[in-house]
Parts: structure tokens; C-alpha cells; sequence
């Protein structure tokens, strides 16, 4: 079965495009001629084997298993009123669910004077297992000191700015935003063909701020996927399969607002990694600066990748096995009083930037624009995120290779039961 919507699924994708085109120009002609323009054909009745479910008490693309594709976009909203923010959602929320399932963005309508309905570049595709995650930023609640659309009341106390960080270096052409859509699936064409049909659909209301690629390693399951520097990514992550773990750590509880009960927030930051000059420190100095070994993710000194961190073992000259300013040391929950986020990155790569001065750190002509899409979940960034890296951005041996040049804080609401939208809660109790 294919991801084509309202497109009967047997013919191949080359066959369709003929056939359509085919049709198009018959329907032109009809209609130039005074015929009743065809009538479309009617949706899939069920949706294909390789989705992930859109309604239900979590938005999904939070505890699904990544896909090695993501597309993250924040937009900035132009609404007047809120009833146009509700509407923007509902549209989104319909759309959404249609496009994890398989189905074109809406249904179409063979009418060549008409706006299509979907911009068609995932006909013939498979669904890839896509999913969509909406999230609500600061300045949905309070913008430049003004409560646009009566929400301020409602702005939850975890959804605070972000502190500046140590070494921060970040663009705002690049942070922010209203709201956010990710999109994740297997397949690069579908995630990105799910967020252009978002942005579309927001035409007058909202525009795209800021957006970023991304790709991860398809390893299954039971593997975990290694970033730009060659190491695994993620070995620390809480367990998605313990439900009083990801109560504690991941959905928002009792403590609210209401409307948030089930939902999460979202932190993002696009890292820059100076791997031109990662690619040159010998093994034994990246395995350090990470507190891992390379090639089988263990703890230094062990040989098991989910083995406990050794962080009381010392060397036969009592210096720490793992560093005091390893990168593992500072990001675990022992050295956080048990804080923790659930990781679910990104890498990217935008080409390659040659500049005309050699500037610090590292004076190059040529630096890969590469590096980690960091995206976490938890349930409240004061005790997650800003306490874990607080300390870590100040003294992680990493940062010497690295750079923030991007971040995004965002509410992401519980997921919605069919016929409902995302975020109807918070809408419905102003």
C-alpha cells in the first residue's frame, strides 16, 4: 500500500502520475466545455502497515521508536485573533492524523481551478511511519510584553526562557518561536512533505521562523545510533518500557496546568561540532572527553554499553577512570540527583562554510556547518534540561569541540482523541 491518499493503491506511482495527468487535462477540457468536473476517488479504508498510530492520550513522536528522518520547523504567528490560532490547530490536527495514515493532506478534488489540496510529492510513498509532534512556545502566551490571544493566564510555570548558557552562541534566525511541528519518519520525502503541507495550511496565520534537517542511522531497535563523532548516542536514556520511569521523568503530571496533563516539553539545540578537527584527536582523547570507548559504547574500562558508570573507580594512581569533566560524568543522573531527559536527537549536515578570515577557536579557512540536532523531552526543563547542562556547559571537556548556535523551548501537549485537536484544552478553558 502506498502513501497516496485518496489515490486507489494498486497502480505504481509512475502508472498514477500518467493517469493523472491524463485526467487533469480531460477535466481541463470538460470544464472548459461546461462538464461536471470529475468526481475524486475515495479514501483508503484502512491505513497501511507501516504507520504509527495520530490519536491518543500522547502525542506520538515522543516515546515511538526514532525514525531516521526529521524535519523540525517553528513558526511565528500572524493571527489577530485566537479563534484563527484554534483554527490554524484544528486544520493541522485533521491534516496531521490524515498524513500518518497514509493519506494525502485533505482529500482531493479533481478541479483544476482550485488550490490542490496537497502539493503531491509523497504520492507512491509509504507512510514511513510518520509522525507529528506539536509544541507551544513562549510567545503563544506573551509576545513583546502583549497577551495576544488572552492566554498569559494559562502559560505554564516550566515553560520559562531558557537561561543563557556558557558559551552559548546563538542566532535568532535560528531559536524560538510560536509554535513547533517535528516530523519524523523513515523516508526524508515524507517528513519534509508533512511540514510543507502544515506551512500551507498556515498561509495568513503563521509563517516558518526557522527549520532543520536532520538523519539518524537505521540500526533496529536494539542498536543504538551513533553520531558525527562516531560515538552512540542516547545509551543513558531513561527506559521508555518502565511506565513509573516515564511518569516520573517524561509526562507532565498533577502538577500542571491541566491542559498540559500528558504532555511534555520539548528542548531544542542545534550543536555545531568541529569535526574537522574532532577527525584529528587521537582515539584515547575522544574516548576520555566522552567517558565511553568508541566502538562498543561501554564505560571506560568496561566492556558492556548499559553497564552502570563506574563514576567512584580510579586509576592505580587514584585519578577517576572517567574524568571529572567527562562528557557522560556530567550528563548522569547520579551526578544530577537523578535528573534526567529523554534524548531523541538528530544529526545534521548543511554543507560546508569557507570564511575569509581565520577566526578562533580553531582559526580555519573551511568548517563542516555539521554537527547534533539535540532534541530532549521531560517534564519540566527547570529540573531537567537547565539542571543537567548548566554544569555541563561550563565544564564538559566537550565543549572545546562544540558550539550552540540554536535553541527552542517548547509545551507539547497531550495528544487528541478523534474529532478533537491538539491543544483543544487549553483553548477550551479560556
Amino acid at each position: 500500500m502506498t502513501h497516496n491518499g485518496d489515490i486507489p493503491s494498486r497502480p505504481s506511482r509512475r502508472g498514477f502520475l500518467a493517469g493523472a495527468a491524463g485526467g487533469l487535462a480531460a477535466a481541463g477540457a470538460g470544464f472548459a466545455a461546461g462538464a461536471a468536473t470529475p468526481t475524486p476517488p475515495a479514501d483508503l479504508p484502512t491505513a497501511p502497515a507501516d504507520t504509527e498510530p495520530f490519536w491518543g492520550p500522547h502525542q506520538g513522536g515522543i516515546l515511538t521508536a526514532p525514525q531516521s528522518h526529521s524535519y523540525f520547523a517553528a513558526f511565528d504567528l500572524h493571527a489577530k485573533k485566537r479563534e484563527d490560532v484554534t483554527d490554524l490547530l484544528r486544520r493541522w490536527t485533521a491534516a496531521a492524523a490524515r498524513l500518518a495514515n497514509g493519506l494525502t493532506a485533505a482529500a482531493l478534488e479533481l478541479d483544476p481551478t482550485a488550490p490542490e489540496k496537497d502539493s503531491g510529492e509523497a504520492l507512491g510513498l509509504k507512510p514511513a511511519r510518520l509522525t507529528v509532534t506539536f509544541g507551544f512556545g513562549p510567545g503563544l502566551f506573551e509576545k513583546d510584553g502583549k497577551d495576544r490571544y488572552g492566554l498569559a493566564a494559562r502559560r505554564p510555570a516550566a515553560l520559562a526562557e531558557l537561561p543563557r548558557f556558557n558559551g552559548d552562541q546563538l542566532q535568532p534566525d535560528r531559536s524560538g518561536g510560536d509554535l513547533s511541528v517535528q516530523a519524523c519518519a523513515d523516508d526524508p520525502q515524507v517528513a519534509f512533505h508533512a511540514v510543507r503541507q502544515l506551512a500551507r495550511l498556515a498561509y495568513g496565520v503563521a509563517d516558518i521562523r526557522w527549520a532543520q534537517t536532520g538523519f539518524s542511522a537505521d540500526l533496529g531497535a536494539k542498536q543504538t545510533p551513533r553520531n558525527l563523532m562516531g560515538f552512540k548516542d542516547g545509551t543513558g536514556n531513561p527506559d521508555i518500557n518502565d511506565a513509573k520511569a516515564v511518569n516520573r521523568l517524561i509526562w507532565v503530571g498533577d502538577e500542571g496546568p491541566d491542559w498540559m496533563r500528558g504532555g511534555s516539553y520539548l528542548v531544542t539545540r542545534r550543536i555545531r561540532i568541529a569535526l574537522e578537527h574532532w577527525d584529528r584527536m587521537k582515539l584515547g582523547f575522544q574516548e576520555q572527553t566522552i567517558g565511553r570507548h568508541k566502538y562498543s559504547g561501554a564505560p571506560i574500562g568496561l566492556k558492556d554499553e548499559y553497564a552502570t558508570l563506574p563514576l567512584d573507580a580510579t586509576d592505580k594512581d587514584g585519578n577517576p577512570v572517567i574524568a571529572e569533566n567527562a562528557h557522560v560524568r556530567l550528563a548522569a543522573a547520579a551526578s544530577n540527583d537523578g535528573a534526567q531527559v529523554l534524548r531523541r536527537g538528530y544529526s545534521y549536515n548543511d554543507g560546508v562554510n569557507f570564511t575569509a578570515e581565520r577566526r578562533p577557536p580553531w582559526r580555519q579557512g573551511m568548517a563542516y556547518d555539521a554537527g547534533l540536532f539535540f532534541i530532549c523531552y521531560q517534564r519540566d526543563p527547570r529540573t531537567g534540561f537547565v539542571k543537567i547542562f548548566e554544569r555541563m556547559a561550563k565544564f564538559d571537556m566537550l565543549n572545546q569541540f562544540v558550539t550552540h548556535t540554536g535553541t527552542g523551548l517548547f509545551a507539547c501537549p497531550a495528544g487528541a482523541a478523534d474529532g478533537a485537536f491538539i491543544g483543544h484544552r487549553l483553548f477550551e478553558s479560556v
